[in-house]
């Protein structure tokens, strides 16, 4: 049955995929994006698009949807470090406006947690103003469950690349590679390099992201790919000059992934980092 589906961050890379795929299923879908990092470049057909910061969400979206998939919240791990009171205002401030919304609304909330809090044993968590903020965020979803009984579910994504990933200051290491072989730049990798990522096709994200929101309740949705890769062997599959750079501070060495309560909703990845590398390096 076709549902009234909110997409907070509807105009950044994941979410624009989401809102795609949910309204060719034949659903109402409404995008609130303040195009902090999203683009109206990545609006696709049958989406309604409004601008605006989650904050005013009540003034944007006089709806009830059904379902609130909440991706609009800031999403760099080192830069963060740089600018807290961005962080706090669209991750704090924001995502606390999201979940009075959903309480008053009665939708459910499907929100887009950190693999980082997993990170270093769960050391992760705390290592930037980015990791904590959204761990601590699941913890307010887990109790606006339990105080108010909104329904939740919360997913946790694994380093998402694909098309419409973005390099430069808030991008991702795969398209910044990418965009680096493309101009013959070299690869600046991070010390040590040995850092290890589970990198996820955004089109395996999606294929969670619709199955959590139909199915899942509660916790521990992790959506991740199992195969973890080092930034070094990364650089290394895109070929060309590689600069080691000094290590940063909030740069995990590892992170825990477990997918079992994904899996257990019929969701497996399909797609090869590897794969998509190669065929990105022909472009």
């Amino acid at each position: 049955m076709a549902k009234t589906i909110l997409v907070t961050g509807g105009a950044g890379f994941i979410g624009s995929h989401l809102c795609e795929r949910l309204a060719n299923e034949g659903n109402t879908v409404i995008s609130l994006d303040n195009y902090f990092t999203g683009s109206k470049d990545n609006h696709v057909a049958g989406v309604e698009y409004r601008e605006g910061h989650t904050k005013d969400i009540e003034k944007h979206v006089p709806e009830s949807p059904d379902l609130v998939y909440h991706l609009g919240e800031y999403s760099r791990v080192e830069q963060s470090l740089e600018e807290p009171e961005l962080v706090w205002d669209l991750n704090k401030t924001g995502t606390f406006a999201v979940l009075e919304f959903v309480r008053n609304r009665g939708s459910k909330i499907i929100y887009a947690g950190s693999s980082t809090k997993f990170g270093d044993g769960g050391l992760g968590r705390d290592q930037s103003p980015y990791a904590w903020t959204k761990a601590t965020n699941t913890e307010l979803v887990q109790l606006y469950g339990s105080w108010y009984q909104v329904p939740y579910a919360i997913t946790y994504f694994y380093n998402v690349y694909g098309p419409r990933e973005r390099s430069g200051k808030y991008g991702t290491v795969v398209e910044i590679f990418r965009q680096k072989v493309k101009n013959k730049e070299p690869l600046l990798v991070n010390a040590p390099g040995s850092q290890k990522r589970n990198f996820t096709h955004v089109f395996d994200i999606i294929n969670g992201l619709v199955l959590v929101g139909e199915k899942g309740v509660g916790d521990d949705f992790g959506i991740g790919n199992p195969k973890a890769y080092s930034i070094i062997e990364i650089a290394e599959m895109f070929g060309g000059e590689i600069t080691m750079m000094p290590e940063v501070k909030g740069n995990r060495m590892g992170s825990d992934i477990d997918t079992i309560k994904t899996g257990m909703l019929g969701w497996a990845p399909k797609y090869s980092l590897p794969d998509y590398i190669n065929s990105a390096i022909d472009v």
